[in-house]
Parts: C-alpha cells; sequence; structure tokens
C-alpha cells in the first residue's frame, strides 16, 4: 500500500488497486480513487516508531512489536519463508497470478507447496518508497495483533534486498473493488452487506483502540484496505503506517501526517497530532461511502460535490434530508429507520471537534443494530486456475 502525505493541496490520480483478491485491471487509472501524495521517509526512524533498521541477509524473526506487550497471548505465529519458497508459490510471480498494483510493489496469488494453502504474496518493489521500516512495522505489528476482523500475516521473506509478506488469500478482493465503479453485470451490495462490512471493519478498529496493549493507531483506514472474505467478512489491511498510540497521561502522539487525502482527520492535518480519534474520523469517511455509494474525493462531479463530507454535512443537520444521501443503486431498498441511524453514527464520526467524536467500542454498539443481516452465499472459488496448478518448470527463484 502506498503512503501518502494526506494534507497536500497537490491532487495525483491514484491508480486501483485489487488487493488479495480480483484479478488486477491493466486499464489506465481511475480517475475518481482518491488523490494521494507521497511523503519522503527519512532515512533515520523517528523518535514515534523506534523500529530497527532491517538487516540484508537472512529472515531473522522480529523480536518485539515495538512496544506491544506480550502477556503470553501475544505469541508470534508469524513464519519466515525464502525467496525461492515464495517464487515456487507463485510460480515464479508469472503474470497470470499478479492480483494487485500499486506504488508498494505488487501482490500475488499462490499456493505454499508445504501446505497447499492459497496465499497473497505481496512483493514490495526495491525501488519504492515502502521502505524497511514499514515492512518491519507490518510484520511486528500483525504477529502480536490477531482478531477476526484483521487480515492474517503468515510470513515474511527479507532475503538479501527482497521484502515479501504472506497472507491468507481474501477472494472477493477489497471493498473498493465492490462499491465504486461497478461493472454491468455485477450487482451492487446491497444495504445489509454495506452494514456488515461496516460493522466488521469498526470491530476491526475497536480492537486496535481498545484490546492492543498498548492501544494501536491504524492511521490507514480507507476502502482498498478494507478485504473481504468469501462472505463478506471484512478485515483490515496493510499496517505498514500503524503507529503505538498514547500511554500514561499522554493525549496524542506527534507524527508526520501521512495517510491519503480526504480520509485524514483535521486536526492530524493541521497539527500532526494523532490520536485513536483520527482513526474515528477516518472510518466515518469510510461509512459515508457505503451509505452513498460515493468516493471521498470525486474530480469528476460537479465542484460542490467533488469532496463527500463536504457535500454531505449540510444534509446531516435535517433529518429529512437523510434519504438523499443513499446511493442510487440501491433503488430504495434500505431500511429507512436503518439508514437514519447509519448516518447518524457517520455524522457523530466526523465531527470537526475530536473530543466530542465517539469511540470506537460506541460506534460498534450503533452498528451492531445495523449488523443483523441475512446470510450471503459464498463465493465459489473451486474454478480451475493457472496460479494454483503446478509449473512444469520449477521456480528459478529469480525475478
Amino acid at each position: 500500500m502506498k503512503c501518502f502525505h494526506c494534507c497536500s493541496s497537490q491532487e495525483k490520480a491514484a491508480k486501483g488497486v485489487n488487493k488479495f483478491g480480483k484479478k488486477a485491471q491493466t486499464s489506465k487509472s481511475n480517475p475518481n480513487s482518491p488523490q494521494k501524495e507521497k511523503a519522503a521517509l527519512s532515512q533515520q526512524p523517528s523518535p514515534d516508531h523506534n523500529v530497527p533498521k532491517a538487516k540484508a541477509s537472512a529472515p531473522e524473526p522480529p523480536k518485539t512489536a515495538d512496544g506491544l506487550k506480550d502477556d503470553g497471548k501475544n505469541n508470534i505465529a508469524a513464519q519466515t519463508f525464502t525467496f525461492r519458497e515464495l517464487a515456487t508459490a507463485t510460480n515464479n510471480f508469472r503474470r497470470e497470478c499478479l492480483i494487485g498494483e500499486g506504488g508498494f510493489g505488487r501482490v500475488y496469488k499462490g499456493k505454499l507447496d508445504k501446505t497447499s494453502q492459497v496465499v497473497a504474496v505481496k512483493q514490495l518493489d526495491r525501488n519504492g518508497f515502502q521502505g524497511n521500516r514499514e515492512f518491519l512495522v507490518e510484520v511486528m505489528m500483525l504477529s502480536f495483533l490477531h482478531h477476526p476482523n484483521l487480515v492474517n500475516l503468515i510470513g515474511y521473506c527479507s532475503d538479501g534486498d527482497q521484502r515479501l509478506l504472506v497472507y491468507e488469500y481474501m477472494p472477493l478482493g477489497s471493498l473498493e473493488d465492490h462499491l465504486f465503479d461497478v461493472r454491468p453485470r455485477r450487482k451492487p451490495l446491497d444495504w445489509y452487506t454495506r452494514m456488515k462490512i461496516a460493522f466488521g471493519a469498526s470491530k476491526g478498529l475497536e480492537y486496535l483502540h481498545d484490546k492492543a496493549n498498548p492501544p494501536v493507531i491504524y492511521r490507514d483506514m480507507k476502502c482498498s484496505n478494507i478485504l473481504l472474505d468469501g462472505e463478506f467478512n471484512a478485515r483490515l489491511s496493510d499496517f505498514g503506517l500503524a503507529k503505538l498510540g498514547p500511554v500514561g497521561d499522554k493525549s496524542h502522539v506527534s507524527s508526520r501526517v501521512m495517510g491519503t487525502y480526504g480520509y485524514c482527520a483535521p486536526e492530524y492535518q493541521r497539527t500532526g497530532r494523532l490520536t485513536v480519534k483520527s482513526d474515528v474520523y477516518s472510518f466515518g469517511v469510510v461509512l459515508l461511502e457505503l451509505i452513498t455509494g460515493r468516493r471521498v474525493i470525486d474530480t469528476t462531479r460537479p465542484y460542490q460535490e467533488q469532496n463527500l463530507v463536504a457535500w454531505a454535512a449540510p444534509m446531516f443537520k435535517v433529518s429529512s434530508r437523510f434519504t438523499q444521501l443513499a446511493d442510487p443503486l440501491l433503488k430504495g431498498d434500505f431500511p429507512k429507520k436503518g439508514l437514519h441511524q447509519a448516518v447518524a453514527v457517520a455524522a457523530m464520526c466526523l465531527r470537526e471537534d475530536a473530543a466530542v467524536r465517539p469511540p470506537m467500542n460506541d460506534v460498534v454498539s450503533a452498528l451492531s443494530f445495523l449488523g443483523n443481516v441475512p446470510p450471503v452465499a459464498t463465493t465459489d472459488a473451486s474454478s480451475s486456475d493457472p496460479c494454483l496448478e503446478s509449473d512444469p518448470l520449477h521456480a528459478t527463484g529469480e525475478t
């Protein structure tokens, strides 16, 4: 996942990325994707990260998750892989196995030789901006953090200058794949599925804020980072920007402003002061996108509608206008009471004053009322897949 300076006025159309699930598109970048910029990483780790530099040698397991306490329950479960093993798993990184691509590098679908487990392999771009620091942060965070609504890190590889991450495979790709630019023959997400996804994502954030010790600030909540399993259960992914939250009498942590344009909390953009309420704001943006079917930044719309939050703000104040926020693709097929409650939750999360935004446990409670959804049929992924078939030639371990 590419990280960007989220408060810059210079906006660039980002490439659509299908992560850990669907086949990557080779067409031109979608102009509707959130505008992003990259903030240069300094050579030395900043004090708030406290992450050691990676060694360009054989893979070694991380010692600690940057301050996360090991109470006997947080056992490092991530495996170490050699580059040759992952080359074999992806049939030598065949183009047919490519399922995602972006500034961070590429994501391939593969199958581990020893266990036959289907996985997603993220190969970081050696010349890109996602360097050793973010690689280590993601490995250590996901090695110590375990929850049904967080993507499962299976292992990693740090052979030489190669940096790869191995995740469980998410057959339905990301929320972004299903919410925006819906293909003509694809059925749009119905209301209950949208609320199920919102509830799952909120549970993941609640775990990071309230159960992790110390709390973790995700800092990259957006639709492309919410992955979906075969039953549309949400999993938060991409923890390269995650940070440990304030402890003791500290009210915030200071950080260089990073994230995706449109999702960053206003106080974080202005001051660089980061709290768990910054994540609450970003979640409010995602919830509003689920309700409206609109991207947070969409330059193809009339000027007054290009910023989703600014466009919706006047309607938050008049409950009789809440139905105007509903995605037209829903065709009115949603419970009016449920819509009103979802809009009210989004409005509270998007309050300008961080102090009056609700904590994530309150958001979870509010959305659980909307989470009583009918069962969703699983997707049949049993069809022939060249990525899971044996390559007649053994992988050479070279790119």
